[in-house]
């Protein structure tokens, strides 16, 4: 029998005498003092085996094996050091005559190189390819979503002082903090994972980490339509634009798909542009040979060195770029977008949280007014108008599916309101076993800039804007 059994075992038995030991100790008639029965119940099961837990064995094997291990390797050798530590581990067991199953073996050794070279208890979840995202609540609670819908993990650390271990693991390379005076922070996974953390005081249930996963191969357009996510109609059409250098904003709720969507976007700009993106945490996934990208820099512990969103898209503009994208509009950085989309950088896009495409256009008016310059209401309004062509909205369905559920052109002003055209909206028509049944339909309307997209040689049938096409089910 392996030790993990015994161990296993051992609990069990534990547990079973310890209520018998309680009632017998409670009992009036066999002259033991109610002393002597509290006593027995803080007696100890005797043999080490049975009062050492997996998670005793796996602490004592990785101390031994960390005290073994050279501390100048390179551990960016990943094959090489797992080799090291193999070795090592093999050794350990022989030493300490630890018998374990091929299965529990290959499982401790897993477990121990994740804490040496990964992120601990994280690294099973980050290689199973159906989770988008994980949440950690304090040491002994983690949430992941699959497929829309959010599950409790069996998984946990051993306490918070791990926890924080592995964060500053994941933020320390990236030349970031996290600590009571910076307690909190956004960072990404060398995969482009995007992550933040946020520790006490701010934090009142322990440390909490949020990791929103990446695909390793990056979804394709097939792959959105397969998911229903957007039709073939509206990808033709938003395919013409980006080609046309239409400016476009992609707007929608928390998880909604919008980074994933400007990704699978950014792949119809032509190879021979110059492109600069900017972003908190770098996370797009541009194909093109030609790509600059920028991130901005929080401050350092004194307080200096900040470069923000609004610094690097007025640097860019002296970048000579054909295109400019913006990973997340969200402060005063809003402005100079609209000032650099209205100066001859057609093209651009950028991505907004909001609740529709209209609010998308009350949201970029708000935080062009956090820029402090006392415009007008009116002015700022004809700057958007202007520098605006497109609005792509998502949104996260009841059935945790991802939705484009507009596509909007602004048209222009019409006295002081900024007039919006839907030219794609989708409709649902029913809900059955779960799931949300609806297409994306054309409203059969074209857009005003038409022209643009006919200049630039593409010549979109009209059948894609429902003109003269049956509806279909």
């Amino acid at each position: 029998m392996s030790l993990l059994k015994r161990i296993e075992q051992g609990q069990a038995q534990q547990d079973n005498q310890s209520p018998q030991r309680s009632s017998s100790a409670g009992a009036g008639g066999s002259g033991t003092s109610r002393l002597s029965g509290l006593n027995a119940r803080r007696v100890a099961p005797p043999g080490t085996a049975q009062r050492d837990t997996y998670r005793d064995l796996k602490t004592r094997v990785q101390n031994k094996l960390l005290a073994e291990l050279d501390p100048s390797m390179d551990v960016s050798q990943t094959a090489e050091v797992r080799r090291t530590i193999e070795e090592l581990f093999e050794n350990i067991l022989a030493e300490e005559k630890i018998v374990l199953s091929r299965p529990e073996r290959r499982r401790l050794f897993e477990q121990i190189v994740a804490e040496i070279l990964g992120l601990g208890p994280l690294e099973p979840l980050l290689a199973d390819d159906t989770i988008t995202e994980i949440m950690v609540n304090g040491a002994k609670n983690i949430y992941i979503e699959r497929s829309g819908k959010l599950y409790r993990e069996p998984a946990s650390f051993e306490s918070d002082d791990h926890l924080m271990r592995i964060i500053d693991r994941i933020v320390a390379p990236l030349g970031r903090r996290i600590d009571e005076s910076s307690p909190y922070v956004d960072a990404r996974l060398p995969d482009g994972s995007r992550v933040n953390a946020v520790i006490p005081p701010i934090s009142l249930v322990g440390p909490v980490l949020t990791i929103r996963k990446f695909a390793r191969n990056p979804i394709t357009v097939e792959q959105l339509i397969e998911y229903g996510t957007i039709t073939p109609e509206a990808i033709e059409f938003l395919k013409a634009c980006v080609i046309s250098k239409i400016n476009m904003i992609i707007s929608g709720g928390t998880g909604s798909g919008k980074t994933t969507l400007l990704n699978v976007l950014s792949q119809y700009i032509p190879a021979d542009e110059r492109i600069v993106t900017i972003e908190d945490a770098a996370e797009l996934q541009l194909r093109q040979e030609h790509v600059v990208s920028l991130e901005k820099r929080p401050p350092n512990i004194e307080g200096r060195g900040e470069v923000t969103i609004q610094n690097l898209v007025v640097n860019s503009l002296r970048m000579r770029p054909d295109r400019i994208i913006v990973g997340e509009i969200r402060d005063s950085a809003a402005l100079d977008m609209l000032q650099a989309m209205n100066t001859g950088h057609d093209g651009s896009m950028t991505t907004a949280h909001s609740n529709s495409p209209r609010d998308t256009l009350a949201r970029i008016e708000t935080m062009t007014l956090m820029a402090g310059t006392e415009l007008p209401v009116r002015a700022i309004r004809e700057q958007i108008s202007s520098a605006l062509d497109l609005v792509v909205h998502l949104e996260r369905l009841r059935d945790g599916s991802r939705k484009v559920t507009h596509v909007s052109e602004i048209q222009g002003m019409e006295g002081d309101v900024i007039t919006m055209t839907d030219l794609f909206v989708f409709e649902q028509t029913g809900f059955e076993n779960g799931r949300v049944i609806g297409r994306l339909r054309p409203t059969g309307l074209r857009p005003k800039f038409m022209d643009k997209i006919e200049a630039s040689g593409i010549n979109l049938p009209p059948s894609i804007f429902g003109v003269g096409e049956r509806r279909r089910y």
